[in-house]
């Protein structure tokens, strides 16, 4: 029996199979979500079954925000238990893992591997990688070319907290004559400080943190997180599939 975990979330979806045993990953697949979850699903489905394995060897569990969407999956599970469930088997049983996502951040409290609290930002893209998505529309470049951008910049504060504002501050900053590198680097000084607002909410100051989602191969961000924590923040590049793993190892 092999042990599969799709994670749709409202960005990206991630599928990752395990073998009988649950410690090795034997294979791994990145999509954008798109517009239609089902659709999603039914193409990580094939995508599954083109691995070589009859669809009765393999147990499915789904998660993120277009689990229900998933029409031939074995179960269903929330993204905080998936991800903590995933964070641990990649970084270990004691963390404080920063989820940030497309549309929200998490930060999920594990000891001995199980989770035992955790808070999300409020119903607002600011802190998340929406908003450092629009950022980067808004002066034209890819998230990666943001990111060098900002990596040569002067960190400048945006001192808006909603997305909406912030991207009309840049438009001004822009029209000031703010180097592209500066607005870069302080936007993603924002998305930071908005992470370390929501950990400090936990009271988990000194405790390991771990990043997941699709910016753990971000190096600027994962220094400025550091900075701002006052501690180090590791991850993996696996670390973008950690709700599909953690669905993966719970599967029954």
């Amino acid at each position: 029996m092999f042990y599969a975990g799709i994670d749709i979330g409202s960005t990206a979806a991630k599928a990752v199979l395990l073998d009988e045993s649950k410690t090795e990953i034997l294979a791994r697949k990145l999509m954008p979500s798109g517009w239609n979850s089902k659709e999603t699903a039914n193409e990580i489905l094939s995508w599954l079954i083109s691995l070589g394995h009859e669809r009765n060897e393999i147990k499915i569990t789904a998660t993120g925000y277009g689990r229900v969407s998933v029409p031939d999956a074995d179960s269903t599970l929330t993204e905080i238990t998936c991800h903590g469930k995933g964070a641990a088997f990649l970084g270990g049983n004691d963390l404080t893992v920063i989820d940030i996502g497309g549309q929200d951040t998490k930060v999920i409290i594990l000891k001995n591997g199980r989770v035992i609290d955790f808070v999300m930002n409020d119903k607002c893209s600011a802190g998340t990688g929406k908003f450092l998505e629009v950022m980067a529309n808004r002066m034209g470049v890819s998230l990666p070319e943001f990111f060098s951008l900002a990596e040569h910049g002067r960190d400048i504060k945006i001192s808006s907290m909603c997305t909406v504002f912030a991207e009309s501050e840049i438009v001004s900053l822009m029209g000031l004559g703010t180097p592209r590198e500066d607005i870069a680097c302080g936007a993603v000084g924002s998305v930071a400080s908005k992470v370390s607002t929501l950990v400090s909410k936990k009271n988990s100051s000194g405790q390991n943190y771990y990043l997941t989602g699709g910016f753990c191969e971000s190096p600027f961000l994962i220094r400025k997180l550091s900075e701002i924590l006052g501690a180090e923040v590791s991850t993996n590049p696996d670390a973008r599939f950690a709700g599909a793993i953690g669905a993966a190892l719970l599967g029954k």
